[in-house]
């Protein structure tokens, strides 16, 4: 049995916001909670100014998605063998090997651009390798998190996970923006660098509660087993595929402002910044949501109805020409986003058993995840043909028509019905 920090009980006679940041009573959970934040301002500084410069250097949006596409590609590749080896290994090792590797990467490019040799093919080749570690790193922190908070409050480490990130999302391209425009492109890659100093410092300082099971059992059959528990683990399968739209689909928005700000508002990062924030901050919003109503039941139900919300939202959005009223859209979007991902995220978390942990996020995550890329691809491909507006619409469309069939279709299932499981397995 897993044995954590006991602090007091919440009960829901207490004050409303201590409710709703219950999962801060764990000491290592705040540490890490502290320590993945500045990492994630550190991406976002970096990733503000890559895409910028990527779709400066080209003029070509198929080399934006082409980023995005061998970013997610090593997690494709290789979370799946990474789930299998955080449920054998130290996943805190695991964690710091990933960080290591990002940490590298970021310097390398920062060193590029001070000595004036960067070139397009430099900044792939590291979104790559970036990927590489993302797809080590991504399994063992999924797996890592629930060990660090007891069962009662799983789901609103969850949520509190996803404000971390989407409070980077904000602060982020603020940062990135001021560093971009007063200090270079140099800058934003150096600090992305040394914000990793911050997340190998908490993975020091916290203690894991895990010890990985000694097994004889080869490595292409533990991930047979992760997958065989998922399709016969009630509830799973709809989830991962529901995951895998979600980023097909509902992801173009962001990745693509940057087209979107040069070609339809014809303003510059300043405008392209901006929209970031306002979509962080909807994101911070859902997951506030999200941590206010976790002990709701059908969950999985408000998870495709937030994603129909999403649909609607990108649409809108791509056909908008008022600014102010973009902004809105974009906020209710990254609202949307934020509290469909973390309620599925949540649900599967539930379900699953911590021995069999790692495997089964690294599929999730792999369908997650690997949405983002191919959707990138396509939506890359097809703007030159249709342009921004339609093709950004109909990927918003595309997103509503597979959550109405999720809503309608698959609603006597337990998970789009009812919250499947009450408990967590530890064992």
């Amino acid at each position: 049995m897993i044995e954590r920090e006991p602090p007091n009980r919440v009960s829901d006679s207490q004050p409303f916001l201590k409710r709703i940041f219950r999962a801060f009573r764990y000491r290592d959970f705040r540490i890490m909670w502290l320590g993945a934040c500045v990492s994630t301002i550190g991406t976002f500084v970096q990733q503000f100014a890559q895409s910028w410069l990527v779709y400066d250097l080209t003029k070509d949006p198929f080399y934006l998605g082409l980023d995005l596409f061998l970013g997610q590609l090593p997690i494709m590749l290789f979370s799946l063998f990474g789930g299998v080896f955080a449920d054998r290994l130290d996943r805190k090792k695991m964690l710091l090997s990933s960080q290591y590797i990002q940490m590298v990467c970021a310097f390398v490019l920062a060193t590029l651009f001070a000595t004036h040799t960067v070139h397009v093919w430099h900044i792939l080749t590291l979104s790559f390798l970036v990927g590489v570690g993302q797809s080590f790193g991504g399994p063992a922190y999924s797996a890592l998190l629930p060990t660090l908070v007891a069962q009662e409050d799983l789901a609103n480490a969850i949520s509190m996970n996803s404000i971390q990130f989407n409070l980077a999302r904000i602060i982020g391209p603020t940062l990135g923006g001021l560093a971009y425009t007063v200090f270079g492109a140099t800058w934003c890659f150096a600090l992305n660098g040394v914000s990793y100093v911050a997340v190998i410092l908490s993975l020091l300082l916290i203690k894991v509660h895990f010890t990985a099971p000694k097994t004889q059992i080869s490595v292409m059959k533990s991930m047979k087993e992760g997958i065989t528990f998922i399709r016969e683990r009630e509830g799973l399968t709809p989830l991962v595929v529901l995951a895998f739209c979600t980023t097909l689909f509902g992801f173009s928005l962001t990745g693509f402002l940057p087209v979107i700000v040069r070609t339809v508002f014809h303003r510059g990062p300043g405008t392209y910044e901006l929209l970031l924030i306002f979509s962080g901050a909807g994101s911070i919003c859902g997951a506030l949501m999200v941590a206010a109503m976790e002990k709701f039941k059908g969950q999985g139900r408000l998870a495709v109805l937030a994603l129909i919300v999403l649909g609607s939202a990108t649409s809108a959005f791509s056909i908008s020409r008022s600014f102010p009223l973009s902004c809105a859209l974009i906020f209710l979007a990254g609202m949307a986003v934020m509290a469909s991902a973390s309620l599925m995220l949540s649900l599967v978390q539930v379900i699953v058993v911590d021995s069999m942990r790692g495997r089964v996020m690294s599929v999730y995550n792999l369908a997650f995840r690997a949405g983002i890329p191919l959707g990138a691809l396509v939506l890359g491909k097809l703007i030159p043909f249709i342009g921004v507006t339609t093709a950004v619409a109909s990927f918003g469309l595309a997103l509503i028509i597979v959550a109405g069939y999720f809503l309608l279709v698959m609603r006597k299932t337990p998970t789009f019905r009812r919250q499947p499981h009450t408990g967590l397995s530890t064992q």
